[in-house]
């Protein structure tokens, strides 16, 4: 492993001839919302020596050049939503928080793309793609918080990617900062660009590996003109889950096709005190269509209607927009709410083996004598299986958590 140097005042010294005293942060108060994401616990977490914000991409050009030269780790870190500690530094060193790169750069409605900055969030990008009848699909439970390069490090997935594709779909270039410290561009305005090697997408999904991402083009669409959301509720995990290779082979092209396991929709319901449908006893599959004929959209409303009552489900509803994707997105952070500590695995199986893969992770529940609560995207098969802690004993804990892997 390469051998790191610390960092020296000189160096801190150096940092704030960059950025400026006031951004600069070398006392543990400050920089403790740097020492880890939202996984909890001390094991996951690591204080830098110093914690950089930048507002500029030569800023951070510089700050990449003055850590090579000393040999200093860096870290790069949006919003820190991340379940994966991608925004950990174990290694210390310098954290470099993109959080003041905060802008919307340019929104072109006739080439429909907009240029905006890694520290806007996702909603906003959102909101402002809307305000001016356009959709930006990246749609990530976290989104209200989440940072848009974030999203690009991870290749964030999301509730709209069963039709729209994950985060590297809605992307036509980024800048970013190399590891030499050199401000580069791959891709661009262009929809198409078929010249070389599309050197760009690797840099989404690297989670700042490959550098650091200062400027994002992305790709826009025309908001649909209507959207309609139907819960479909199941008496059983089983029968919940097999309906949705149905639903995707009918021909109706859900934008989102989710669940949430029964313990889920309890948890939910407690954590925002709003009652929700069929709670007791009730598995959930939430479908999301959208499009420009309303006539067209209540048809796919029969069909997924009669689908799912053939599967066994207890009722379909159409659902209330706003209550019932503010209970799928809430699902971690109720999960947090009841338990501070829990193991969140987050696995991907073809669409046929959902099924499968949550009745293993609920048997490892069981087996260990452990809640777990399970709730994803089922329509391109990914699952979120969250193991919670709550009273049990650290040390019996700690035997638990490796357990998890058996999921796999």
């Amino acid at each position: 492993m390469q051998k790191y140097n610390s960092v020296s005042g000189k160096v801190i010294y150096q940092l704030k001839e960059i950025v400026g005293d006031k951004y600069v942060y070398t006392d543990n108060e400050k920089m403790e919302p740097y020492s880890h994401d939202e996984v909890a616990g001390s094991e996951y977490m690591q204080y830098p020596e110093v914690v950089v914000l930048p507002e500029t991409a030569e800023q951070i050009a510089a700050i990449v050049r003055l850590a090579n030269e000393n040999i200093i780790p860096i870290v790069p870190r949006g919003a820190g939503t991340g379940l994966s500690c991608a925004a950990v530094p174990f290694l210390r060193g310098i954290v470099v928080s993109v959080e003041r790169l905060n802008k919307i750069i340019e929104l072109d409605t006739t080439n429909m793309f907009i240029v905006v900055e890694p520290g806007v969030t996702t909603d906003y990008i959102q909101k402002t793609a809307n305000a001016s009848g356009f959709l930006y699909a990246g749609d990530p439970s976290s989104g209200d918080s989440s940072f848009i390069g974030g999203n690009v490090a991870t290749n964030a997935g999301g509730n709209k990617a069963v039709k729209y594709g994950t985060t590297r779909r809605q992307i036509y270039g980024l800048e970013f900062v190399s590891p030499q410290g050199k401000i580069i561009t791959l891709g661009g305005k262009c929809v198409k660009d078929t010249t070389g090697y599309n050197l760009f997408q690797l840099l989404i999904g690297s989670e700042g590996t490959l550098g650091i991402i200062t400027k994002i083009y992305i790709k826009l669409i025309p908001l649909p003109e209507h959207s309609m959301n139907l819960l479909a509720i199941f008496p059983d995990l089983v029968s919940a889950i097999q309906t949705v290779p149905k639903i995707m082979s009918a021909g109706v092209a859900p934008v989102s096709v989710e669940f949430m396991d029964n313990l889920v929709v309890q948890n939910c319901e407690d954590f925002l005190r709003e009652k929700l449908p069929h709670s007791d006893d009730g598995y959930y599959i939430i479908v999301q269509i959208e499009g420009n004929n309303e006539e067209v959209l209540e048809d796919q409303c029969v069909t997924i209607d009669e689908i799912c009552m053939a599967s066994g489900a207890i009722t379909v509803l159409v659902a209330d927009s706003s209550k019932i994707w503010k209970a799928r997105k809430c699902v971690a952070e109720a999960d947090r709410a009841r338990s501070l500590i829990f193991a969140s695995e987050d696995l991907v199986v073809p669409m046929s083996a959902v099924s499968q893969a949550v009745q293993k992770v609920v048997e490892i529940g069981k087996k260990y004598g452990v809640r777990v609560h399970c709730a994803g995207h089922a329509g391109d098969g990914n699952v979120h299986a969250n193991i919670l802690k709550e009273d049990i004993p650290e040390d019996k804990w700690h035997e638990i958590v490796p357990q998890s892997a058996k999921i796999y």
